[in-house]
């Protein structure tokens, strides 16, 4: 089977693009993914699928590749597992253990894995035309599957019904499984309620809210304590969106509120006054986009989804490393697209309202104290990033009298760098990549992100990570994060650090390398 898109396919150097591979960012070996899905964690093995090309580089032939983790930083890939064929395309959805065998297809001994997806159904099917849900199952922990033969198990008649996120909710009648899924031209979420996996009925519906400008996707929710106190925990619904995100194209949003197993109901603080319809960052009403709730402020973090069955009630995020506006041109070869790191979340009392707060998962580290308290007027170089490596930053920053201070990353000889600069008079954070490497590939690619981020005590605290084409950067203990893609040229490997109108000071800077 060829993909239809194969003429399509951008130009990219037959050599390959090895410089740009990153070190610690999942990528297939050489082909296409995007969305990550079916995430689930099962016999001490951290399963990541996700919507893939197994026939090229670019969009098409959507199927669920398969990689596998013991400590969700070293991934190996493993074979397709849920394949399209002529009926249909596989698109996102979720995979639940169902322990108590409600659907039929293991046994109690062998609990089934279950997968709940969106069959894109072909022409000249029964179906045509139309996004419906479907099960798979395994019955060897997640290595191989079987489309259920009752398929599709859900359907609206929709050409937009997608991306289920399947759970189980403690009722008063016992467990009953609750599916989120959008109507994403609708700009609605829609919850549904089962008790075998096969058989749905609507609950409710929620949206459309505050970033509506594009379509909804992708959405998950889940249970969080705030502060750590099982006695106030809160719900989170993420809710993806393209285009209409805050630093245009795709991103995350997300509500905190709470859920009784059938509604949604978002906290006063979490909704604006109406949604917000713009889909692009400009003018006023764009504006209002600043106020939503944002996964991530850069322009590279979408689709994000969490894993099931994680043990101690963790809750761990990874998303799609791109943004749909480029995507399809990104400059690598023979692979295109890749994973976030996975990131903790939790919820924390933030000006007084819960809110997401993420730490990526990182392998044990080596740091170099690089320096202690020390003023920066200036530039200061940092060690190069080393082939096959990633480095990791980890930097206190007083601004004091500075106006400007942060870091150059990629630098070349021609002054190129990305920028990430933070304005203390403004309270904001930014990451420019418009003279960083590789930018003529796609008109839409060269950017600036911003972020509001206020000092805390005076300080500005950074976990910097810096891959072979990604910045991922977690400010104020991961309070406010901003990812970009960043694709430099071979040879450019110099960062540094800089104060500008004045004297900071480095209370705390540490490089390590990871890889």
């Amino acid at each position: 089977m060829s993909s239809y898109l194969d003429d399509a396919r951008p130009e990219t150097d037959p050599a390959g693009t090895p410089h740009l591979r990153p070190a610690l960012h999942y990528t297939a070996r050489d082909t296409w993914l995007n969305d990550p899905n079916g995430l689930v964690f099962y016999g001490g093995t951290y399963h990541l699928y996700y919507q893939n090309n197994p026939y090229g580089t670019v969009w098409g032939n959507m199927s669920w590749g398969h990689a596998t983790s013991t400590d969700l930083v070293q991934w190996t890939e493993q074979p397709v597992a849920i394949a399209c064929d002529d009926a249909e395309d596989i698109y996102s959805g979720s995979i639940v253990v169902d322990h108590a065998n409600s659907s039929g297809f293991g046994s109690a001994e062998n609990p089934p894995l279950v997968a709940i997806y969106t069959s894109a159904f072909k022409p000249g099917t029964a179906h045509e035309g139309t996004q419906a849900q479907s099960l798979a199952y395994s019955n060897d922990a997640g290595m191989t599957w079987t489309k259920f033969a009752g398929n599709p198990v859900l359907t609206r008649g929709s050409a937009n019904f997608r991306d289920p996120k399947v759970f189980s909710y403690p009722g008063p009648d016992g467990l009953c499984w609750v599916m989120a899924a959008v109507e994403a031209r609708e700009q609605k979420v829609v919850f549904y309620r089962s008790t075998d996996l096969r058989v749905w009925e609507l609950a409710s519906e929620f949206g459309p809210a505050n970033a509506a400008g594009g379509e909804w996707e992708c959405p998950d929710l889940f249970p969080l304590p705030v502060d750590g106190d099982p006695d106030r925990t809160k719900w989170v619904l993420v809710v993806n969106i393209n285009p209409g995100a805050v630093a245009g194209g795709s991103g995350g949003q997300y509500f905190v509120g709470d859920f009784d197993g059938f509604t949604f109901t978002p906290d006063p603080s979490s909704l604006l006054d109406s949604p917000v319809y713009a889909t692009s960052g400009a003018g006023a009403e764009a504006g209002r986009l600043r106020e939503c709730r944002w996964l991530d402020w850069g322009r590279d973090y979408y689709a994000a989804v969490s894993f099931s069955n994680v043990p101690d009630g963790r809750r761990l995020m990874i998303g799609w490393l791109s943004n749909w506006d480029y995507a399809n041109s990104l400059p690598t070869f023979p692979w295109r697209s890749g994973m976030s790191l996975v990131r903790e979340v939790s919820l924390e009392t933030v000006d007084g309202r819960p809110a997401l707060v993420q730490a990526p998962i990182l392998p044990p580290l080596e740091s170099v104290q690089l320096l202690d308290g020390r003023e920066l007027h200036g530039v200061l170089p940092l060690p190069e990033i080393l082939p096959g490596e990633a480095q990791v930053i980890d930097a206190e920053i007083l601004p004091g009298a500075a106006g400007r201070c942060g870091f150059r990353f990629w630098e070349d000889s021609d002054g190129g760098a990305a920028v990430l600069a933070y304005d203390p008079a403004a309270g904001v954070l930014t990451l420019d990549r418009t003279v960083a490497g590789e930018t003529a590939f796609h008109p839409a690619f060269a950017s600036v992100e911003s972020a509001p981020v206020l000092l805390e005590d005076g300080v500005l605290t950074l976990r910097i990570v810096v891959d072979h084409c990604s910045v991922e950067v977690f400010a104020q203990g991961g309070k406010v994060v901003l990812t970009d893609l960043i694709f430099p040229r071979v040879g450019n490997k110099g960062s540094s650090v800089f104060a500008e109108g004045g004297t900071a000071i480095l209370r705390k800077l540490a490089v390590a390398a990871a890889g």
